[in-house]
């Protein structure tokens, strides 16, 4: 240990020592491995010199200089090899390592792939040479050996493949004329398409009402446009031509679309007849259906349609929805009532199918979209789902369940803005059509069901259309699946019930027509209404002799005051009760009652000479006494009181207003007359001088005179009071009337204790109209 390389002299300072040597390592591993056993030796009381027992010290495991020391119980080190190579630019490069560990190696990469290892042909050389390591092996060319049968295969070979190539041209040139045949199937030439020229029978595509972007049809003057439809003959049937605004390019890929859909054959779908690419603008061209839409039926022939009807007309819709959701389409993309349509036969046929692209140019309105899902709503999609033609066939069903138009609109607040706008906002409160069923119409709850399924908020939650008609067969009780049986059976016991109905409708008519008729003569006179019935106009007549009531019940807003307004209605209705019966045993015509006021006359519109002036006091007699008995439900310690004037005279009387007709009288006489009335005094009949006149001609009747009287617009006048008749004074029944006591009122009530202002609910039982200005005024006729 004294000596070099372990003890470094002076020597060690020169240059050439100032490197390390390459084993420098390996010698500090070797080194400090005898030491470590050579301290275990002593450790365990062994002699150092003691070969065996330093030998049994040297198992260990270190990190050392050179890496990774591993040494055995027989003392040799396991070594780890490098696997090291040149790499393409001539560099060492490690490829792997070998640990070895009791005479087993293991080989760690660090490639992933082998072909970096053999970097010039990227693949492991044989592990013999192809002909052998003395070049005696190689192998036998068989090209040469079996030359004769090479060149025949070859030929062979050669005339299969010219025989394909000639055989696929020959497929492609078929194939090609066989597209180009197709082709012109749907391809529809404008020249080939004539106008329809309107004739005795009607025609419809989409009406007006179920299309509101149309501005004519084909019912309509002759008109055969509409903003998206137009209609022609073609080849001598009737087709409706969709107008697009967008026209694209054809493609290949286009062509093989419309092909397709010109060879769908199903009961349900709209056949498709074509494109007419040489117009104006792009038409679609579909089969017409006599019936209309969805929308149609709903409208035309509402009162038709039981539930067994709709049942029909939703498995239809059901049975197309399902071809379509099976094809290469695979939906429908914008499935609304108004392409659901309907045929001669009663059957739905779908319509305006494979359209996704060239919808692309199409300006739906708002309320074109009430149909659409709010997912599609809310990323402007015109692809369209199954999902959401799942949700709109649920919009569809609640239509004919409940034979409204989409979402009901007329009875909901909201306009189409506002649904759209809730419907993208979505949420557990976005709004839904209305499912109440008509009716008419019988349906199961399991289909009321099935429909909110339908239009669930979530896509995921729909149910598919295999599911909607596996729950539709499910719940159909009636075997008829045809609908156009249906119907005929439905018609023929309509037929049947036909008669009877209208038999019965007679009568109730006339039933009604009696009634109407009763009310009618009751406000207006028989020979006037018979005159406005009739449609003839009634001109103002003149009537030179009449008499004219006025009567007003004695404070009735004092006594009104005391009751509620109920009760109050309740208590004219009574009186006014009363007052008719004795009007109907008198030749009197009512013309109005204001209030508590009563106007009546005799003389008009039938003349009856001067008996008209004995009519009206006989019936106001019969007032005074009615009176007596008559008690006020809710005051029956109180007795009422008439105030009644009485004037004879000269009238106009006509009609006035169109929209609720009056039979109104006019002049001189009615002013006085309504001026006796207020100048009167409670429980008395007050006459004019021109009454008390005619009635002295006519005789039988008691009367007093009362002196003069001065009278607001008409000055001083002699008036008198009618005491009742000759031979039957009022003695008995007015005596109590005519005290002075009861002058004013029998309620004794103070002065200022009950106003009418004091109950302003009650101001409109107060007299008013033109008869109430006769007491206000002195207006002169």
């Amino acid at each position: 240990m004294k000596d070099p390389p372990f003890n470094c002299t002076a020597l060690c300072r020169g240059k050439e020592y100032q490197k390390v040597s390459a084993y420098a390592g390996q010698l500090h591993d070797a080194f400090y491995t005898y030491a470590v056993a050579a301290n275990r030796t002593l450790t365990d009381h062994c002699p150092i010199k003691n070969g065996r027992c330093l030998a049994e010290h040297l198992a260990m495991e270190f990190e050392g200089v050179s890496g990774k020391v591993v040494v055995g119980r027989n003392g040799t080190r396991y070594p780890t090899f490098y696997l090291d190579a040149l790499n393409s630019k001539f560099e060492q490069e490690t490829y792997g390592t070998v640990f070895v560990e009791k005479f087993t190696g293991t080989f760690k990469p660090t490639y992933k792939d082998e072909s970096v290892l053999w970097w010039q042909r990227g693949k492991r050389p044989p592990a013999v040479p192809r002909c052998g390591f003395k070049g005696l092996q190689c192998p036998v060319d068989a090209l040469n050996a079996n030359k004769g049968y090479v060149i025949a295969a070859a030929l062979v070979f050669v005339i299969i493949i010219l025989g394909s190539i000639a055989g696929m041209v020959y497929f492609f040139r078929v194939k090609r004329k066989e597209e180009e045949r197709l082709n012109k199937l749907w391809q529809i030439p404008f020249t080939s398409l004539k106008v329809i020229e309107k004739k005795g029978r009607e025609a419809s595509f989409y009406s007006t009402q179920s299309r509101p972007s149309s501005v004519g049809s084909l019912r309509k003057g002759g008109k055969t446009e509409t903003r998206n439809f137009m209609f022609f003959c073609h080849d001598g049937e009737t087709v409706a031509a969709h107008k697009h605004e967008l026209r694209l390019r054809l493609e290949s890929k286009d062509k093989q679309h419309w092909r397709m859909l010109r060879e769908f054959d199903h009961e349900n779908m709209n056949r498709f007849i074509g494109l007419c690419l040489d117009g104006p603008q792009m038409l679609s061209l579909w089969k017409y259906c006599s019936r209309g839409s969805i929308d149609d039926v709903i409208r035309d022939n509402a009162s038709k349609m039981d539930g067994f009807f709709v049942f029909l007309l939703l498995k239809d819709i059901v049975h197309a929805l399902g071809f379509l959701h099976r094809s290469p389409i695979r939906c429908h993309g914008f499935l609304t009532s108004r392409n659901c349509l309907v045929d001669e036969r009663w059957v739905v046929k779908i319509s305006d199918y494979g359209l996704d692209r060239w919808r692309l140019g199409d300006k739906p309105t708002q309320k074109d979209l009430l149909w659409s899902a709010p997912e599609h709503l809310r990323n402007g999609s015109i692809e369209g789902s199954q999902e959401g033609d799942i949700y709109s066939f649920g919009i569809i069903c609640s239509q004919l369940v409940t034979k409204t138009k989409v979402w009901n609109l007329e009875n909901r607040k909201e306009d189409p803005e506002e649904i759209i706008y809730l419907l993208k906002k979505g949420g557990h409160n976005a709004p839904r059509p209305d499912l109440e069923p008509h009716e008419t119409v019988e349906v199961s709850p399991a289909l009321l069901h099935l429909i909110r399924d339908c239009w669930t908020e979530r896509p995921s939650e729909r149910p598919t259309i295999h599911q909607v008609r596996e729950q539709l067969k499910s719940m159909q009780t009636i075997k008829c699946s045809n609908l156009m049986d249906y119907v005929f059976n439905m018609m023929e016991k309509y037929a049947c019930s036909l008669e009877e109905e209208v038999e019965q409708r007679t009568k109730e008519l006339v039933v009604e027509k009696k009634k109407s008729d009763i009310l009618l003569y009751r406000m207006l006179p028989k020979q006037v209404a018979d005159k406005l019935k009739l449609g003839q106009s009634v001109e103002p007549e003149s009537f030179e002799s009449v008499t004219v009531f006025f009567s007003d019940v004695v404070s009735f807003t004092t006594i009104a005051a005391r009751g509620s307004p109920l009760q109050v209605v309740s208590l004219l209705n009574s009186l006014y009760m009363t007052f008719d019966s004795i009007i109907d045993a008198h030749d009197v015509y009512k013309v109005e009652t204001i209030g508590d006021a009563y106007l009546c006359v005799s003389g008009l519109p039938r003349r009856n000479g001067h008996q008209h002036i004995k009519e009206i006091c006989s019936m106001s007699l019969g007032f005074m006494h009615a009176l007596v008995d008559f008690r006020i439900p809710y005051l029956p310690n109180e007795q009422l009181n008439l105030r009644i004037g009485l004037h004879s005279g000269a009238v106009v009387a006509g009609v006035v207003g169109l929209t609720m007709p009056r039979y109104c009288l006019f002049g001189d006489t009615v002013n006085t007359a309504s001026r006796m009335e207020s100048n009167g005094k409670a429980g008395k009949i007050h006459l004019s001088s021109e009454a008390n006149q005619m009635l002295e001609k006519v005789g039988g009747y008691q009367t007093e005179k009362r002196g003069e009287v001065i009278i607001k617009g008409k000055g001083v006048m002699e008036t008198y009071w009618l005491l009742g008749r000759s031979d039957d004074a009022l003695s008995d029944c007015t005596k109590p009337l005519n005290d002075e006591a009861h002058s004013t009122t029998n309620l004794q009530l103070p002065e200022s204790s009950v106003t009418q202002n004091d109950f302003p609910e009650h101001r409109s039982l107060t007299p008013k109209g033109l008869y109430n200005e006769y007491k206000s005024s002195g207006a002169q006729w």
